[in-house]
């Protein structure tokens, strides 16, 4: 039991920091990143198990995450409210061509991080052009074009 308890502790703790650490953040991951994610990962193993090393203990921490996410998933899907305490909304940061500082400090953006991703990924080279840009869950930034 105490196993589970210890998974159940870990997963809302992490669920939590990914929602703290933010979108665009874990939507782009570098190397160092990467490698930090296996530490943390390795860390939450030893702090969830302790010094059990058998494959029950393994199985049972494995098996009370896997029904924590699927319960978090259900919940998301059968309560719009719940989801967006959970998933977050997206969040609009440029808007007729201007962006919204509010959001753009929210999401800790700079115009010219935002600026790079439109000429990146939809040929925008004018804030000018912009009718819309938006943050999404994912922490990826959808440009809509004025027409």
């Amino acid at each position: 039991m105490d196993l589970a308890f210890r998974a159940i502790v870990i997963y809302f703790f992490i669920y939590l920091l990914t929602r703290v650490v933010g979108r665009r953040e874990l939507s782009s991951l570098g190397p160092f990143d990467i490698i930090l994610l296996v530490v943390i990962g390795d860390a939450v193993q030893q702090g969830m198990t302790q010094d059990d090393y058998s494959v029950t203990g393994a199985l049972i921490v494995v098996t009370v995450i896997a029904v924590l996410q699927v319960f978090m998933s259900y919940l998301s899907f059968r309560f719009r409210r719940v989801r967006i305490v959970l998933e977050g909304e997206p969040i609009v940061i440029i808007q007729d061509g201007k962006p919204i500082e509010r959001n753009m400090r929210r999401e800790r953006l700079a115009v010219d991080e935002v600026m790079e991703q439109a000429r990146a990924s939809a040929q925008i080279s004018s804030m000018d052009e912009i009718q819309f840009a938006i943050v999404e869950n994912s922490g990826a930034i959808s440009f809509v074009q004025k027409k």
